[in-house]
């Protein structure tokens, strides 16, 4: 497709200067749309424009159409993520094909030689047609197929593993199809994690999404070898180790993003079990304004980052997306004129500019070592993974009280027992109470999908129960999740942060020399302007961003 960029540029969707800037880093080549959407100098849509007058093809818009079941039918759905491509109508001996290319004979010919009719390419912009396979093209089907032949096979010849053949099987053996399938089945679904569980009789698969954990899939438990071996060959895991847990990593290019995946394996009574985390390395540069802090606590947080030394913690349970609103926090106070080293345990996303130190256990590098040359390295900044034992807490401390800004994450319930944490760990009072500037505790609820809420007044009673802030006369109105085929039917599409900022002051500082209770010390900072976790989660539900019920499932 050459010319897009003339093409553009004559259109007006892009200016000629901007266009040159873009040409010269990337050519004019398959990199120069993602480099022009990423940039937000073109649209996806304007692309898409731009590419039918070229080409003389027509564009279609697909922001609101329904495509029919029997037309879907029509093309198998590896064959459409294979060319990129997705049946839209049929008209008598003809069908409408929306394409991101039209001029890709070899695809045409495959459509037309499965369909037996005429294929009418039209173009179709990136972004739609990936909203489309999300809602019209799941694996599922695919993946039960592709179950069923594995355990035919496995069953045919029960005297070969699949350990001893799994290396030189190709991209076509059913079990690596399985798995590079379930994969991308997962990252469409925007999971966190996959959960690949071995019972007794079955092989389970579960998708956590929004984090909630969905089951996706059941298949025959003689597939269990042949999955579970060949996610290790790709993880770089000993494959002949099955009696001790094991890490590994694994990347794949999906969709011209790099997708992390971080797997970890646990012996069980019936097999090994296998959890990835999936970590998109693409796309996770956020503004301090994606992470909704309310008001108030988005001024806290900031003045608290933007001290020159101190440490600001990130406290709540796994998965409450702590080391998201630390990366945001290094990336708004990163620059050229400070040095910013983190170490951390796995390092999760890259961020140019900042070295990234990774904790090697067994090469002895533990937080502690790495800490202690990190601060012979000048560092201005420094974001420690975790803090999980006494030396990391009080060299994380020292280096806090000797002018360097500290980032650390802690896992407690909220954040006053922060505080009480860093002395059962070890620190001493005095040291936590100095050297401690904020304390940000954080959970993710569920986001309301903004298609198919529905507004609702709840009771006044109800209210009142739940302590829920309203004024008697003026009942709030609140959403419910109901269910679209956008959110795939729960009522929810993405995740929120609920937060409780803690700053530290003169009389917190003397209740933590002094050994005060946690509740002493939140009863303080609520006194002073703490807002709680629950009345962040009651002040978002009222905005429409998600439920009572979501406030209810994570907040205490």
């Amino acid at each position: 497709m050459r010319g897009l960029a003339q093409t553009l540029v004559l259109t007006g969707a892009v200016r000629a200067a901007e266009m040159s800037a873009a040409l010269a880093a990337v050519g004019d080549g398959p990199d120069l749309r993602q480099l022009l959407v990423n940039s937000s100098l073109a649209t996806e849509a304007q692309i898409a424009e731009a590419v039918a007058l070229q080409t003389g093809h027509r564009y279609f818009d697909m922001s609101d159409i329904t495509i029919a079941t029997d037309v879907l039918s029509l093309v198998p759905g590896h064959l459409c993520r294979r060319y990129q491509l997705i049946p839209l109508d049929r008209l008598r001996d003809r069908i409408v094909v929306g394409m991101l290319d039209p001029t890709d004979i070899i695809a045409i010919d495959d459509v037309t030689s499965i369909t037996d009719l005429q294929v009418e390419a039209v173009v179709v912009a990136a972004d739609a047609l990936r909203n489309a396979f999300e809602r019209y093209l799941r694996s599922d089907e695919e993946l039960s197929d592709l179950s069923e032949q594995i355990g035919e096979s496995a069953s045919s010849s029960p005297g070969v593993t699949f350990t001893e053949v799994l290396e030189e099987q190709d991209a076509d053996a059913p079990v690596v199809r399985f798995v590079n399938l379930l994969i991308t089945q997962a990252i469409n679904d925007r999971a966190s994690d996959i959960h690949i569980e071995p019972g007794e009789h079955q092989l389970t698969v579960r998708f956590r999404i929004d984090g909630v954990l969905h089951e996706m899939q059941r298949a025959d438990r003689a597939i269990q070898d042949g999955v579970i071996s060949r996610l290790k060959i790709m993880s770089a895991i000993d494959i002949a180790e099955r009696r001790r847990p094991q890490d590994g990593r694994l990347s794949v290019l999906h969709e011209g993003r790099q997708i992390d995946l971080r797997v970890a394996t646990l012996p069980t009574v019936w097999g090994e079990k296998i959890v990835m985390r999936i970590l998109d390395t693409s796309g996770q540069v956020m503004a301090m304004s994606d992470l909704r802090f309310s008001p108030i606590n988005e001024q806290r947080f900031r003045a608290a980052i933007a001290r020159p030394h101190g440490m600001v913690l990130a406290t709540g349970p796994t998965g409450a997306g702590k080391s998201t609103t630390l990366y945001t926090a290094l990336l708004s106070v990163a620059n050229p004129r400070i040095n910013v080293i983190t170490v951390e345990d796995p390092v999760e996303y890259r961020i140019p500019g900042v070295s990234q130190v990774q904790v090697n256990n067994r090469a002895g590098l533990t937080f502690g070592v790495a800490l202690r040359s990190i601060l012979r390295s000048d560092p201005d900044v420094v974001l420690v993974g975790e803090i999980r034992d006494q030396e990391t807490a009080i060299i994380s401390i020292e280096a806090a009280l000797t002018g360097h800004l500290v980032l650390s994450t802690l896992h407690t319930n909220d954040a006053p027992s922060a505080l009480t944490r860093l002395t059962e760990i070890g620190s001493e009072p005095f040291l936590v109470a100095t050297a401690l500037t904020a304390v940000v505790a954080q959970r993710l609820a569920r986001r309301l999908c903004l298609r198919c809420r529905a507004a609702y007044t709840e009771p006044e009673d109800v209210l009142d129960s739940l302590g829920f802030p309203h004024v008697p006369t003026d009942p709030p109105l609140l959403y419910r999740a109901v269910g679209c085929p956008a959110c795939s039917g729960t009522g929810y599409r993405g995740r929120i942060a609920l937060h409780e900022v803690m700053v530290m002051t003169d009389e917190l500082e003397q209740l933590v020399v002094t050994r005060a209770t946690v509740t002493a010390m939140r009863q303080l900072a609520l006194q002073q302007g703490m807002i709680a976790l629950r009345d962040d989660g009651w002040s978002k539900a009222a905005q429409g961003l998600t439920t009572i019920e979501e406030v209810l499932r994570v907040a205490v």
